[in-house]
């Protein structure tokens, strides 16, 4: 990542006038060849670079108990362990470009808080921690950030593990924007179940009742089964086509597949230079 002042990197920043201590490697020969024949004299101008610092990453997880489901060996999503694999990608890419890696959670509205640092594993909590969270828990965890001090920098990575199906408004997203860190949509849906609807009519199937946080046997019918895969499709594409408005790029995850998941970020990090013309 870039910084706002001058040092190590591989971007020019500008040049000046060579002065002594300069490291000869930053001479711009060309430049100072012309500079020289037009003085008459031997004078010399270095380049100056834009230094390059360590990112900064947050893995903020939703905590809500919609996140738990489903644990195997039911045949669905299991969100837990798909946000593990998700979640261990990022921070073995985080150890890999020398970063500093944070975590957040607000189970039962408890923060669970580690600031960025040059340690990389996930702390216990986020391998074993219970789903007690509330709905707008993660407007909460960036209200959170906000307050810290020393304030999260300015380009740091949050990356937002969740299915989102508690939506989060877009004056929250501008909120996050606005404290210019980079936040990366994680989001972890079914494919059969969340993101469409299997051909069920007439079958009995299990339902989770939100309200309640129990399955339910419900029996419908071919039309309640189409309108549901309508609502869930349309909510689906909906939601991916409002980060993408907001300039969130999200990275979708349907799987607990490792290599999947990250063929998922390496689609991301592509469409980021499409988009952005470099490199996170």
């Amino acid at each position: 990542m870039n910084s706002v002042r001058r040092g190590s990197g591989s971007d020019i920043a500008g040049s000046r006038p060579y002065r002594p201590g300069d490291d000869a490697r930053s001479i711009d020969w060309n430049a100072s060849a012309r500079l020289s024949s037009a003085h008459g004299a031997d004078e010399f101008i270095v380049r100056e670079y834009i230094a390059e610092e360590a990112p900064r990453v947050v893995l903020l997880w939703d905590r809500r108990p919609a996140m738990s489901l489903f644990p195997r060996p039911l045949p669905w999503l299991a969100k837990p362990e798909a946000v593990r694999v998700a979640a261990d990608l990022v921070s073995e890419a985080t150890l890999a470009a020398r970063g500093f890696l944070g975590y957040l959670d607000l189970d039962d509205d408890k923060a669970t808080w580690v600031a960025p640092r040059s340690e990389h594993e996930l702390p216990d909590a986020a391998r074993g921690g219970a789903f007690r969270a509330s709905e707008d828990n993660l407007q909460h965890a960036f209200d959170f950030l906000a307050r810290q001090h020393p304030p999260l920098p300015g380009g740091t990575f949050i990356f937002v593990f969740s299915d989102f199906l508690a939506p989060v408004s877009d004056d929250t997203w501008v909120f996050t924007l606005e404290r210019g860190w980079d936040v990366v949509p994680v989001v972890v849906q079914d494919p059969v179940w969340e993101r469409s609807f299997p051909e069920v009519g007439g079958v009995v199937v299990p339902l989770h009742d939100q309200s309640t946080g129990r399955f339910v046997s419900v029996r419908l019918t071919d039309r309640e089964a189409i309108r549901r895969r309508e609502e869930n499709e349309a909510r689906s594409e909906d939601l991916l086509l409002r980060l993408r408005a907001l300039d969130l790029g999200p990275v979708l995850v349907s799987t607990i597949d490792r290599e999947q998941i990250f063929q998922a970020f390496l689609e991301w990090a592509d469409e980021r230079i499409i988009s952005r013309g470099r490199w996170w």
